[in-house]
């Protein structure tokens, strides 16, 4: 009640309880309130430098509370002086700070630069950190590979919580291999309960963020996410980003939603697959690219040889497109 002038809680119940009984002392006062004679005396001394206390008489060095009239109206006084001088400092500092801003306005040395190269992982953690503390409306990602770190998503998950409470659109593309793993799986679950709306895509071509469509992330190596991330402020290369990212979440699939094959038989991971084959790319490639096995892929290209009867990897591809399959 009284703490803005200064008061501790002890010390306001031992100043009421002695504006009711003046004539205690410090051994009925501690008594009473079932705490230590020190605790008491601690509390009289706060008391008395703030001048609550009164001596009755010279003699007795008895100490007797002042009015709350005299004694409070006295501190609440104090404090507003104090208040008033702080509101001085304020709108002077407000004054210097508007003269600062009006003088170097317009200065190109203060803009932030449109491309910061970020070093180390460690340095991607960290502004990703900043990144989901400061976000206002949107963070929209790329999140290519299967599981995730188990530390980053210890990291990530309070951030992510926070943004959501905050009101942050959170719209997440992540590779359809995540769901292999279970602490993967169990991380998106979490976050789409909370408001996160996810999606899922065979395979994607990088790590990306976009947040507020001000500032992106990607990877300096898009084949070594530890090498770290340039950060970009260009407001061309973004809005190129952003019809990257809703392209690729029109064309994608709710993330809990079973994979589905088409007309002839296929689903979006078959058709991606014999995409890459049709390019050349080896088993170990596709693997990396789609975050599944190498032994998962074997068999998913085996068996779609066997559906198309191709006796090599570049005939599938020739038959694939023959078929309308790609």
């Amino acid at each position: 009640m009284l703490e803005a002038l200064g008061l501790r809680a002890r010390t306001q119940t031992v100043y009421l309880l002695m504006l009711d009984h003046p004539e205690w002392g410090p051994d009925l006062l501690a008594a009473h309130l079932e705490i230590s004679e020190a605790d008491i005396r601690s509390a009289l001394d706060d008391l008395a430098d703030k001048h609550l206390l009164r001596p009755m008489d010279e003699d007795s060095g008895r100490l007797y509370p002042v009015s709350p009239e005299v004694g409070l109206s006295a501190l609440l006084a104090r404090s507003e002086l104090e208040l008033a001088a702080r509101q001085r400092q304020i709108e002077a500092t407000r004054t210097a700070v508007a003269t600062l801003a009006s003088r170097y306005s317009g200065k190109d040395r203060y803009a932030p630069e449109l491309v910061h190269q970020l070093v180390g992982l460690e340095a991607v953690r960290y502004r990703l950190e900043e990144l989901a503390q400061t976000a206002r409306h949107e963070c929209l990602s790329f999140l290519p590979g299967g599981a995730q770190l188990s530390d980053t998503i210890e990291a990530g998950k309070p951030l992510n919580q926070q943004a959501l409470e905050r009101g942050v659109a959170l719209r997440t593309i992540y590779q359809e291999s995540f769901r292999n793993d279970p602490a993967t799986l169990q991380y998106v679950r979490l976050l789409t309960s909370l408001g996160e709306k996810a999606r899922i895509v065979p395979s994607l071509p990088m790590l990306m963020i976009i947040v507020d469509g001000e500032v992106a992330l990607v990877p300096l190596d898009p084949g070594n996410g530890r090498r770290g991330a340039l950060e970009l402020r260009s407001q061309g290369a973004i809005a190129a980003m952003k019809v990257l990212f809703e392209q690729f979440w029109a064309a994608a699939s709710p993330w809990d939603a079973k994979p589905a094959a088409d007309s002839d038989g296929l689903s979006k991971r078959d058709r991606e697959i014999l995409a890459l084959l049709a390019d050349g790319h080896t088993d170990e490639s596709i693997s990396r690219k789609l975050g599944l096995s190498l032994r998962t892929i074997r068999r998913l290209v085996s068996d779609l040889m066997k559906r198309l009867n191709a006796r090599s990897r570049f005939e599938a591809g020739i038959l694939a497109v023959r078929s309308g399959w790609l």
